[in-house]
C-alpha cells in the first residue's frame, strides 16, 4: 500500500516518466546495434547523446506529460508519433548536413525508428493502467466543481461517477435557479451556493477543475467566470450543450476562418470497415446467394430480389434490396387480409410485421428465420446506401410516426447515420419486441455509442442468433 500522496507527487512522476522515456529510446538503440552484431563506434554514442537531448526537449514541447485523465489512448499515441516524427526528422537533417550517414546500420536506424514508438506508447500504457489502478482504489483524485445543476451538469456529474477510472470527484454545484440543497439528493452532491459565489470558493478552496454546464444563452455568466476564476489554480472547462440538439456525435469543424457546428458524424473508418466487409461476403458468399436465388425462382413465380422504399441519411430515400420471401401480389393480399381481420389489423398497426403471415412462401420462411434474405443488401453497402451495423431501416411513415413524435430528437438522430443490415435490435429481442418505442431506444442507443468495438460485437451476436433462428419471422 502506497504511504505518499499521489495527487501531490504527480508532477514528480510525469518528471521521472519523461527522464525514463529519453533514456528507454536511448537504451533501445544500444540493444539493437548488440543484437544485430554492429561493433559499437564513436557516432553511436554521439547519436545517443543528441536523440536523448532531442527527446527531452521534442516530447516536452508536445505536451506528452499532461495529464491524460479521461482522454483516449488514441490520442496519446498520436502526440507520441508527432513527437517521435519531430525527433527523427531533426536526426536525418543531422545526417545530411555532416554527411555521416555511412557510420550507422541502416537497418538499425530504420527498425529502430519504426518501433520506438510503440515501445514508448506501451510504456506510458503502463503507466496510465497503474494511476487508472490507484484511482478506481481513491488515490491520485482530483476535485472537480461543476456550474450549473441542469440536465446537462447533472449528466456530466452522473458520467464522472461511472469513471471512476479518471479519478475526478465531483465536490458539488453552484446554480441560480435551485433553491435548496435538497434538490440535488437524487445525485448525491451538494449545491455549494450561487454561480456569483464561485470567484470566492475557488479561493478558499483546493479545486482542480470547474466544468461550466451552463446553456449557450448564458454567455455572461460564463465570460464572467472565464473572466475572474482562471489564475485562481484551477483549470476551467466548457461542456458544450450538445444534448439540445439530441446528437453526441456534433463536432466543430472549420469553413474558412470560421467555426461550424457539423452534426453529420465522422466515420470514414465505418464506411472502410463496411467496404472491406462486405466485399468479402460477397465474393465467399457468392455460392449461398446463387443457390437461394434458384430456390426462390423453383419456388414461386416472380423476381429473385425484391426492392422497397426505406430511409437513409438526411431522410431521403433508398431501394433496400432483400431476396423476396412472399408473393408476388403480397400488397394487394395483405390490404385484403387487414379489411377481413381487425386482430392483424392491430397486429399490423404496432409492428408494421404479421408474425403468421401468409403471403410468405414456404423457401422465404427459411430465409426470415435465419435472416437469410438481408445477403443482398450488402450491394447497398456498397453502394454507400446502409452500413453493416446501425439503426433498422424503416419506412417513411414509422419514422414519422414513432421516431419525430418523441420530441423529433429521435428523427434527428436516425437521419445522422445510414441504416444498418444489422443492430442492437437484431441481437436482442429481435421481431420480439412488444412496444415499438423499444426499437425506437435501441436506435438512440446505437447513434450516440456507436463504435468499432460495438460494431464488431453486433456482428459476433448476429451470426449467433442467425444460427438459433430465434425471434426471426
Amino acid at each position: 500500500m502506497l504511504s505518499w500522496n499521489l495527487r501531490e507527487r504527480s508532477s514528480l512522476i510525469y518528471k521521472i516518466l519523461h527522464l525514463i522515456d529519453c533514456g528507454v529510446v536511448t537504451l533501445y538503440l544500444a540493444v539493437l546495434v548488440l543484437l544485430y552484431g554492429i561493433e559499437w563506434n564513436p557516432y553511436y554514442t554521439d547519436l545517443e547523446i543528441i536523440t536523448f537531448i532531442l527527446c527531452f526537449l521534442s516530447f516536452d514541447s508536445f505536451q506528452l506529460y499532461r495529464s491524460w485523465r479521461g482522454w483516449k489512448y488514441y490520442r496519446e499515441l498520436i502526440v507520441i508519433l508527432k513527437a517521435w516524427a519531430t525527433v527523427i526528422g531533426i536526426l536525418l537533417c543531422y545526417f545530411f548536413v555532416f554527411k555521416i550517414s555511412w557510420a550507422y546500420s541502416r537497418a538499425v536506424f530504420m527498425f529502430w525508428s519504426l518501433t520506438t514508438p510503440l515501445l514508448i506508447f506501451c510504456c506510458h500504457l503502463a503507466v496510465r493502467n497503474l494511476l487508472r489502478h490507484f484511482r478506481r482504489q481513491g488515490k491520485n483524485i482530483r476535485h472537480a466543481v461543476i456550474v450549473g445543476a441542469g440536465d446537462l451538469g447533472t449528466r456530466m456529474a452522473a458520467y464522472l461517477e461511472q469513471i471512476p477510472w479518471a479519478g475526478i470527484e465531483v465536490v458539488g454545484f453552484f446554480d441560480d435557479k435551485l433553491e435548496s440543497r435538497q434538490e440535488l439528493d437524487k445525485i448525491e452532491k451538494p449545491l455549494l451556493g450561487k454561480i456569483a459565489d464561485v470567484h470566492e470558493y475557488l479561493e478558499s478552496n483546493d479545486i482542480d477543475y470547474v466544468y461550466v454546464a451552463l446553456p449557450m444563452r448564458a454567455e455572461r455568466k460564463i465570460f464572467r467566470i472565464l473572466k475572474e476564476c482562471r489564475d485562481l489554480g484551477a483549470q476551467i472547462f466548457l461542456v458544450p450543450d450538445l444534448y439540445i440538439f439530441g446528437l453526441h456525435h456534433a463536432e466543430i469543424q472549420s469553413l474558412g476562418d470560421m467555426l461550424v457546428l457539423s452534426f453529420n458524424p465522422v466515420s470514414d473508418w465505418k464506411r472502410t470497415f463496411d467496404v472491406i466487409f462486405s466485399s468479402l461476403v460477397l465474393i465467399f458468399g457468392s455460392p449461398l446467394l446463387l443457390l437461394i436465388a434458384l430456390a426462390i425462382k423453383l419456388d414461386s413465380r416472380g423476381p429473385v430480389v425484391y426492392r422497397h422504399k426505406r430511409i437513409m441519411t438526411t431522410g431521403r430515400e433508398f431501394g433496400c434490396l432483400k431476396f423476396r420471401t412472399m408473393v408476388v401480389d403480397a400488397d394487394r393480399q395483405l390490404e385484403r387480409l387487414l379489411e377481413e381481420n381487425s386482430d392483424l389489423t392491430a397486429e399490423w398497426k404496432k409492428n408494421y410485421k404479421l408474425k403468421n403471415d401468409p403471403r410468405i412462401t414456404r423457401v422465404g420462411r427459411f430465409l426470415r428465420r435465419y435472416s437469410l434474405d438481408e445477403l443482398p443488401q450488402f450491394i447497398n453497402v456498397l453502394k454507400g446506401e446502409m452500413s453493416v451495423v446501425g439503426a433498422r431501416p424503416i419506412v417513411g411513415r414509422e419514422l414519422e410516426r414513432y421516431y419525430k413524435g418523441n420530441g423529433d430528437k429521435s428523427a434527428g438522430r436516425y437521419v445522422s447515420m445510414k441504416p444498418g443490415i444489422t443492430g442492437p435490435w437484431q441481437v436482442m429481442k429481435r421481431n420480439d419486441m412488444e412496444d415499438y418505442q423499444e426499437r425506437v431506444d435501441l436506435d438512440d442507443w446505437y447513434v450516440l455509442n456507436y463504435s468499432l468495438r460495438t460494431d464488431l460485437k453486433i456482428i459476433a451476436k448476429t451470426i449467433a442468433c442467425m444460427f438459433s433462428g430465434k425471434g426471426a419471422y
